[in-house]
C-alpha cells in the first residue's frame, strides 16, 4: 500500500530529472554515503521525527535520504525562497517518500506557511539553515519545546542567532553549530562559497572578471575563498572589514583593504559575505560607478540595502534571469543580482557535492551526537568533538586515495612530554 504524503511543490512531473540529479550528487559524496550505510544498519534515529529547513538542492537531498535511512521520520522545507531546485523537491516526494514544502520563487507568505507546515510535524530534532525553525519555535510555537531533543545549525548566520539566544538565556534545548567544525568551515566556506559565489555572478551576468575591480565585503572563511578565487581569475580584489585582525590578515594576504565608502567609488563588482545588515548601504550604492554589479552570498537578503535603495530608484528593469537594472535618480544605473539574495544558490547550483559531502557528514554525525547524548547536554551551543572532524577528514582522504603518515610511539611520547626538549 502506497503512503499518501502531504506536500507542496511545483510539479511532481519533474521528479525523474530530480532523481537523476540526486544520484549524480551522491556519486561525489563518498563520506556521507559511508555514514548512510552505517545508519541503515544501526537505525540511530528510529522513532524520531526530524524537521529540516535547508536549501532544497540535490546535495541536501542526499543528507535527508541518509537520515531517513537511519530511521528518521523526515520532512523538509526550504530555508530560502529562491534556492529550491524544483526537480529535486519532486524527486524527494515521489521516489524517497519525504514530504517537501518548497517552491522556487515562493513569496514570503508562502515561505512562512511552509515553515509552519513542517513544524506541525512536531519534531524531536531540527536541522536548520539560518535558524528560522528554531527561532519560530521559541517565539511562536513553544508548545513544541518538550518534544525537541536538540538542533543542528548549518550557517554562520544561524550560529550568530543561536549564540544570541544562549547569551540571553533564551535557548531551550542544545544546539550544535556545524559551521564551527573544521571540516565544515575550512572547506565548505572557503572552497565551496569561493567557487559557487563566483559561479553565480558569472552565470547571471556573463561578464569577464579579469581586469575588474572586485570588492569583497568581509574576510571570514567564505570571504577569504571568494577573494582568492576572484584574484585567481584576474580580478583586482579589494577587501572591506570591521575587524582589525581580519583586515590585517587580508593585507598580509596581498589584498588592498579600505572602507566600503572608499571602495564604493572604484569597484566594478561588489560581493558581501558577512552575515550582518546593510553592509553595502544605499548611500554607498549612490556613490558607485555607472553599471556596478551588486551580489550577496550571506544567508539573508539584508547585506545589500535594496530596501533603502528603493527611495532613490526611478525604475527597475529585468535584464535577464536574476539580473535587474536599478535606474537611480542621480542618473546612474546599478545591477542587482538575485534580488540581493544568495547569489550562489539563486544564480547557480550552490556548492559542489564533493565539498558538501563533508558539511553534511557533519550534519549527520552531529544529529547522532545529540541523540546519543540525550539528556546529558545543557541548553547551549556545542561543536562536534575534534575526533569526529578527524574521522571525516580521514574518510575523505581515503575516498581520494590519499594515505598519510602516523606518529611513531617515540613521536607520541615526545609530543606528550614536558621534560624532553633541546
Amino acid at each position: 500500500m502506497q503512503t499518501i504524503l502531504n506536500y507542496e511543490i511545483k510539479d511532481i512531473a519533474l521528479a525523474e530529472q530530480g532523481k537523476k540529479n540526486i544520484e549524480w550528487a551522491q556519486k561525489d559524496m563518498p563520506v556521507l554515503n559511508s555514514i548512510k550505510e552505517r545508519f541503515r544498519k544501526e537505525l540511530p534515529f528510529k522513532g524520531l521525527r526530524l524537521t529540516a529547513s535547508v536549501h532544497v538542492t540535490k546535495e541536501t537531498a542526499a543528507l535527508c535520504i541518509a537520515l531517513k535511512e537511519g530511521g528518521a521520520d523526515t520532512v523538509l522545507a526550504a530555508s530560502n525562497p529562491l534556492s529550491t531546485q524544483d526537480d529535486v523537491a519532486a524527486a524527494l516526494v515521489k521516489y524517497y517518500g519525504i514530504p517537501v514544502y518548497a517552491i522556487a520563487g515562493e513569496d514570503s507568505e508562502t515561505y512562512h506557511r511552509h515553515i509552519e507546515a513542517v513544524l506541525n510535524h512536531r519534531p524531536n530534532f531540527i536541522i536548520d539553515d539560518g535558524c528560522d525553525l528554531v527561532a519560530t519555535v521559541h517565539k511562536d510555537k513553544r508548545e513544541l519545546l518538550d518534544d525537541i531533543i536538540g538542533s543542528c545549525e548549518e550557517t554562520t548566520t544561524g550560529i550568530i542567532r543561536l549564540k544570541a539566544m544562549e547569551n540571553e538565556g533564551q535557548l531551550c534545548f542544545p544546539a550544535l553549530g556545524v559551521n564551527n567544525s573544521l571540516t565544515k568551515h575550512l572547506f565548505d566556506n572557503r572552497y565551496g562559497t569561493g567557487q559557487s559565489a563566483l559561479d553565480g555572478i558569472i552565470r547571471a551576468t556573463n561578464i569577464l572578471l579579469a581586469g575588474k575591480t572586485f570588492v569583497v565585503c568581509g574576510y571570514g572563511w567564505c570571504s577569504r575563498g571568494a577573494a582568492a578565487k576572484a584574484r585567481g581569475m584576474g580580478a583586482n580584489v579589494i577587501v572591506t572589514e570591521v575587524d582589525p585582525l581580519k583586515a590585517l590578515e587580508a593585507v598580509m594576504d596581498g589584498f588592498r583593504v579600505m572602507t566600503i565608502a572608499e571602495a564604493s567609488k572604484i569597484g566594478d563588482i561588489f560581493l558581501s559575505i558577512t552575515g550582518d545588515i546593510n553592509v553595502v548601504s544605499a548611500e554607498n550604492i549612490l556613490n558607485m560607478k555607472q553599471g556596478a554589479f551588486l551580489a550577496n552570498a550571506g544567508h539573508f537578503d539584508v547585506e545589500i540595502d535594496v530596501k533603502g535603495l528603493k527611495k532613490y530608484t526611478v525604475e527597475t528593469k529585468n535584464i535577464r534571469p536574476n539580473l535587474d537594472e536599478w535606474v537611480l535618480n542621480n542618473g546612474k544605473s546599478v545591477y542587482v543580482l538575485a534580488q540581493g539574495r544568495l547569489v550562489n544558490l539563486v544564480c547557480a547550483e550552490g556548492h559542489p557535492a564533493s565539498v558538501m559531502d563533508m558539511s553534511f557528514a557533519n550534519q549527520a554525525l552531529g544529529m547522532e551526537f545529540i541523540v546519543k547524548n540525550r539528556g546529558k547536554l545543557e541548553n547551549k551551543m556545542y561543536t562536534l568533538p575534534i575526533e569526529v572532524d578527524r574521522e571525516i577528514a580521514n574518510l575523505k582522504l581515503k575516498s581520494m586515495g590519499i594515505k598519510i603518515d602516523t606518529l611513531t610511539e617515540e613521536q607520541e611520547r615526545y609530543l606528550n612530554s614536558w621534560s624532553q626538549g633541546t
